[in-house]
C-alpha cells in the first residue's frame, strides 16, 4: 500500500503525477472532480479496481455538503411513507455495514425517540412503519447491527429525555440509527484511497474539460490554487461529483447535456449537552420538514430547514429566521425553552436535489429516487443526488457507468475494505488504556480520540513519544489535544488554519468564540510544519479572525442575500478561478 498520510508534500507528489498525466505512460484510467463524500468515494471504488485515479477538490476536502450534514448515517424512515422499500433497504444495509465492518470508529448507534401525539391510531401506525424499519435492517437471521424499535410510555421517556414538555406526547416510539462526523468520514476516505495509490489534491479547480478530435472528454485543466499554476490532466473517464456545481462542471464540456440540480439550504444549531436533559436524540415532524435534536459529542445539534438557495453556492449562512425557526419549533416540545444566548454555532449546507429527467443528448445509466448517473459526453461521467448513507452505492454505480463493459471484470470490492482506523481497533481500545495513564488522558479524551482515529491512535501516540508538549490539550479548546492539530496537518492533508477549524476539528462551531482564542497556540504548532514565516502566521490568523466575525455578521441578517453579503466580506484563503466554458 502506498503511504496513508495527507500532507502538503504528498499534495506536490499528486500534482506532479497529475502534470506526467499528458505522456503516453501517465495517462489516468480515473479523474474524480469534487473532494465531497461521494468524490471520495468514488476515487476509493476506483482505485481499488486497479485503475489508475486521481481526485481534485477546489477547496478543502468536505468543505461543501458533506461537512455540513445533520451528521447522521440513517436509512431513510420517511421513505417508508413513500413505499420505497428497496431504497430504505439500500439505506440500513449501508448504515450496517459502515457500523459493523468498514468505519465502526467512526459511525456509532444513537438511539431516537418518535414522539406520539394520539394514544391508538398513531402508536399503531408508527409503530409498524417502524417494525418495517427494523425488519429491513436485518443483515442476517439472529444477527443484528442495533436493538430493535421499543413502545415507550409517558413515564419512561421522562427518565430518557427529562426535558420533553409533559403535555408534548402521551408516549413514544424509541428507534436506532447512527451518528458520524461528516468531514472525519470524507478524510478518512481520501485517505484510504491515497493508502491503495490514489493521488488525491485539495485546493486544486478543474476550469476546462479538454476534448479529443472525435469530440469526446479526455481530461482537464486544473489550477493550484495555491500557486496560480495551471495542469492539463489526461484521464480515460472524468467523472463530476461536484454536488450543488453539477451543472457548472458539466458546462466545462461545451455540451448541452447533463443533469438538473438545485440546491436547498439546511442549518443546524449547535448548544451544550448540558442546556438539554436527555440520553436520546428526538424526531420531529414540522410542517416545512424534519426536525432533529441529535446528541453528538459534547453538544446537541438541532435542525433542519428546507428552504431554496440561488446565491453563491460557497458560503451559505444561517440567517436569524433561519436559527430562529429552528428554535421555534425545538421549543414547542422542550419543558425549558432555548434562547438564543444558548446557541454556541450554527451552520448551513446545500442539499443538491436532482431534478426530474436528464437534458436533452444525455445518456442516463442508472436513475432511482435518490441518485442518478449520467454522461452528457463520451468520456465524462455525472453523478448527483444520494445522501451521506449511501456514497458507496453512489461511488460504485458512477464507476460501473463510467468503464462500461469492462465492470464485469473489475467488480467494485468496496463492501470489503475497512477504511483507515477499522483495522486493529478491538486492540488500541485495550492499549489505551496505558496511552491514557501516561499522558494524564481523562476516558472522555480517551473515547473522543478513539471515535476520530480508531486504531490510527497509534499515529497521535507516536506524536506524543516524538514531542511530550503534543499529548496536552489545547488551552483554550482543552476537548482536542496539540497532537490532533499536528496530526490534521502531517497526516489530513491541511493547509490552512481554516482547514484545521472548520474541518480537522469543528471550532468553529463547538466553542462560544468560535476558537478564537485557541488560535495563537493552533498556529504555533502548524505553522513550522507548513512553513509559514511571522507573515504567513500573522494571514492566518487575519483570515480565519474575518471568517468568524463575517459569519455572526450573516446570522444578524433576517434574509439570504444579506446574510451572504455578509459572509462575502471575509476572503478566502485561495480564491476559485472563473470557469472556462
Amino acid at each position: 500500500m502506498a503511504s496513508t498520510r495527507l500532507t502538503a508534500e504528498s499534495r506536490e507528489q499528486a500534482l506532479a503525477a497529475l502534470d506526467a498525466s499528458r505522456e503516453a505512460t501517465g495517462e489516468l484510467d480515473v479523474l474524480v472532480v469534487g473532494g465531497g463524500v461521494t468524490g471520495a468515494g468514488i476515487a476509493l471504488d476506483a482505485v481499488t479496481r486497479g485503475l489508475s485515479t486521481a481526485v481534485v477538490e477546489a477547496q478543502d476536502w468536505a468543505s461543501g455538503t458533506s461537512s455540513r450534514s445533520s451528521k447522521l448515517v440513517h436509512g431513510g424512515l420517511r421513505y417508508l411513507q413513500m413505499l420505497d422499500f428497496h431504497l430504505v433497504h439500500e439505506a440500513l444495509t449501508e448504515r450496517d455495514l459502515l457500523l459493523k465492518e468498514l468505519a465502526p470508529h467512526l459511525v456509532r448507534p444513537v438511539p431516537f425517540l418518535y414522539p406520539l401525539e394520539h394514544r391508538v391510531w398513531e402508536r399503531a401506525y408508527v409503530g409498524a412503519g417502524i417494525a418495517l424499519y427494523d425488519t429491513l435492517a436485518a443483515i442476517a437471521p439472529g444477527r443484528r447491527a442495533m436493538p430493535i424499535h421499543r413502545h415507550l410510555t409517558r413515564r419512561a421517556i421522562a427518565r430518557k429525555f427529562p426535558d420533553l414538555a409533559h403535555d408534548a406526547a402521551i408516549g413514544a416510539v424509541q428507534y436506532w440509527d447512527a451518528s458520524v462526523d461528516d468531514a472525519r468520514l470524507v478524510a478518512t476516505l481520501v485517505r484510504t484511497a491515497a493508502s491503495y495509490g490514489a493521488h488525491a489534491a485539495s485546493r486544486t479547480q478543474v476550469v476546462e474539460l479538454t476534448k479529443s478530435a472525435t469530440g469526446a472528454v479526455n481530461g482537464a485543466v486544473v489550477v493550484d490554487l495555491e500557486t496560480g499554476r495551471e495542469i492539463t490532466v489526461r484521464a480515460r473517464h472524468v467523472v463530476n461529483a461536484t454536488g450543488v456545481w453539477t451543472e457548472d462542471t458539466e458546462a466545462l464540456a461545451g455540451d448541452q447535456g447533463g443533469l438538473h440540480v438545485l440546491a436547498s439550504k439546511g442549518i443546524h444549531i449547535v448548544v451544550p449537552r448540558e442546556r438539554i436533559k436527555g440520553q436520546v436524540g428526538l424526531i420531529l415532524q414540522t410542517e416545512k420538514s424534519v426536525l432533529f435534536i441529535i446528541p453528538w459529542s459534547r453538544y446537541w445539534i438541532i435542525g433542519t430547514t428546507d428552504t431554496p438557495w440561488n446565491l453563491d453556492p460557497v458560503h451559505p449562512v444561517a440567517t436569524a429566521t433561519d436559527i430562529d425557526y429552528v428554535l421555534d419549533h425545538a421549543n414547542a416540545v422542550l419543558a425549558h425553552p432555548l434562547s438564543r444566548d444558548d446557541v454556541i454555532g450554527t451552520y448551513a449546507g446545500l442539499r443538491p436535489l436532482l431534478q426530474p429527467g436528464t437534458k436533452e443528448g444525455t445518456s442516463s445509466a442508472k436513475v432511482s429516487r435518490e441518485h442518478t448517473v449520467a454522461s452528457p459526453a463520451p468520456g465524462l461521467t455525472v453523478i448527483a443526488g444520494g445522501k451521506l448513507t449511501t456514497y458507496r452505492v453512489m461511488a460504485k454505480d458512477a464507476i460501473d457507468f463510467a468503464i462500461g463493459s469492462r465492470a464485469s471484470a473489475l467488480p467494485s470490492i468496496t463492501h470489503r475494505i475497512p477504511l483507515l482506523g477499522a483495522v486493529g481497533l478491538q486492540a488500541v481500545q485495550r492499549q489505551a488504556r496505558a496511552w491514557a495513564q501516561r499522558y494524564g488522558w481523562t476516558p472522555a479524551m480517551v473515547d473522543h480520540l478513539l471515535h476520530r482515529y480508531g486504531s490510527n491512535l497509534r499515529e497521535i501516540v507516536e506524536l506524543c513519544e516524538a514531542d511530550a508538549s503534543l499529548a496536552r490539550p489545547l488551552e483554550h479548546a482543552p476537548a482536542y489535544l496539540r497532537a490532533e492539530v499536528h496530526y490534521g496537518v502531517s497526516h489530513e492533508g491541511a493547509l490552512h488554519l481554516e482547514d484545521l477549524l472548520l474541518h480537522r476539528t469543528r471550532l468553529i462551531y463547538e466553542v462560544p468564540d468560535s476558537g478564537l482564542a485557541a488560535l495563537p497556540e493552533i498556529a504555533d504548532v502548524a505553522g513550522p510544519l507548513l512553513g509559514w514565516d511571522d507573515a504567513a502566521r500573522e494571514r492566518e490568523i487575519a483570515a480565519y479572525t474575518s471568517i468568524v466575525e463575517a459569519e455572526r455578521a450573516a446570522a444578524l441578517e433576517s434574509d439570504d442575500a444579506a446574510a451572504e453579503a455578509a459572509r462575502r466580506r471575509a476572503a478566502d484563503v485561495a480564491a476559485m478561478r472563473p470557469l472556462r466554458t
